[in-house]
């Protein structure tokens, strides 16, 4: 049984005449949270972009659940995966439970699939409110529960406490550290906030201007008192 939910190989994906990714080698361990940094602009979106088959890489190949990524092989790997990319996707005319029940149909789940996402969330008691008159907070809580449909495999987060106050940072925390032991799956994360990320990842990988500059176990980056943030800022500041 591989030891990786996900591999790359000197993956490359360009942007007009630059690279936005260069020889990216991931290897994500399965059953981790693994937090994925850089800086704006560093290339991480894309690279999740990337692993979801969302975008088309210039160069190297890219195995996700044992599978190399191809048009092919995408449907599969998409239906074991849950993301939010970004900022999530709704239709505001719609209530919760009905958003939800458009990812059911998709992935073939049923009522009690979309039942316990809520649940998982918190937003159960809000689930026939019409979407647009949501919080923030609740708009990410239903982006993770449409990512949690069918309890995936993997799940890809990008920013998903962006704009949120820190009781919302807190309870979003909460739920990505409860995540690969309720569901057993592998979660990973970018996010700006490095102190959260300190606090809930077990591996880390650090992308500045398209290329790799590490990855591995967070207990192994952490140097005496020194913060995540404080060596995030050396090692990105002159690479």
């Amino acid at each position: 049984m591989k030891k990786y939910i996900i591999e790359t190989y000197d993956l490359c994906k360009k942007g007009g005449r630059r690279f936005r990714v260069k020889d990216v080698n991931l290897a994500i361990p399965k059953g981790c949270i693994y937090g994925f940094l850089g800086p704006n602009g560093a290339g991480k979106t894309t690279t999740m972009k990337l692993l979801l088959g969302l975008i088309q890489p210039d160069g190297g190949n890219i195995e996700v659940l044992g599978q190399k990524m191809s048009p092919k092989s995408r449907f599969d790997i998409n239906m074991r995966t849950g993301s939010l990319i970004e900022s999530p996707g709704f239709y505001g005319h719609l209530t919760g439970q009905e958003n939800l029940e458009i990812i059911a149909r998709y992935k073939k789940l049923g009522a009690d699939d979309i039942k316990e996402a809520l649940n998982t969330v918190s937003l159960f008691d809000r689930k026939d409110d019409k979407v647009k008159n949501y919080s923030l907070g609740m708009k990410q809580r239903l982006g993770i529960a449409m990512a949690l449909m069918g309890k995936p495999e993997l799940i890809i987060l990008d920013e998903p406490t962006n704009g949120l106050d820190p009781a919302g940072i807190n309870e979003i925390r909460n739920l990505i550290m409860s995540i690969p032991e309720k569901y057993g799956s592998t979660v990973i994360i970018s996010s700006h906030l490095l102190s959260e990320v300190e606090q809930i990842a077990d591996y880390v990988g650090i992308i500045n201007k398209g290329k790799i500059i590490y990855q591995g176990l967070l207990s192994e980056l952490e140097i005496g008192d020194a913060s995540l943030e404080e060596i995030f800022l050396e090692m990105t500041k002159g690479a």
